[in-house]
């Protein structure tokens, strides 16, 4: 009788633990998003944040290659914790009605607490004028993933034309972020909030 030798099965690819960046990458980024969004980006020089952040100039170009890799990952990471704040807020409320509700919240205490000096992404718009550039288009992606995030919001809540709601929340909360910063969240934020409700009001089915 013709015995078979069992075939061995194969051996489990462990899965690779996600890298941690190092503490000088860390230093980098986190002193570029101060100076960047505190200063303006063109206004703050590689040496400013190399002092800042405690890093020799080797590092730096060693990390992104030079101030535009640079801008970039402080974009990258306004945009991840954005993305946090929103999935953080999703897991929190079940409701779809409320989840609107928090999602107008959130934005209020972004303006009042953290943006204070207006929109990140719409800063950097202004100081790189070229739509085809990378820092524009990683900018584009932002607000679409923004939009596209708000409109599933309103989907789920069963408002009508939600992507007619989502673009109405874009447009308040550009305004308010620049508002913010001129006028005083003071003034701007409780404006902000109930002219958003009202929107998400006006389309709630009759």
């Amino acid at each position: 009788m013709k015995t078979t030798t069992p075939t061995p099965a194969p051996a489990k690819t462990p899965t690779p633990t996600p890298k941690r960046p190092s503490a000088a990458r860390t230093r980098l980024i986190d002193s570029a998003t101060r100076l960047f969004y505190e200063e303006g980006i063109h206004a703050v020089g590689v040496d400013r944040i190399i002092d800042e952040a405690a890093v020799t100039r080797a590092t730096l170009y060693n990390q992104f290659g030079g101030k535009e890799n640079l801008v970039l990952a402080y974009l990258r990471n306004e945009d991840e914790m954005l993305r946090v704040l929103f999935a953080q807020a999703g897991a929190e409320v079940t409701d779809p009605a409320q989840q609107v509700d928090a999602v107008i919240e959130g934005i209020a205490a972004d303006i009042r607490l953290r943006h204070t000096r207006g929109c990140p992404f719409i800063n950097a718009a202004a100081e790189y004028p070229d739509a085809d550039g990378a820092v524009r288009r990683l900018i584009d992606e932002h607000r679409e993933w923004f939009r596209s995030t708000l409109q599933a919001v309103a989907e789920q809540a069963g408002l009508e034309s939600p992507a007619d709601v989502a673009a109405s929340l874009v447009l308040l909360r550009d305004a308010a972020l620049v508002g913010g910063y001129l006028d005083g969240d003071e003034r701007v934020t409780p404006a902000f909030a109930r002219t958003a409700r009202s929107v998400v009001e006006s389309h709630r089915p009759r």
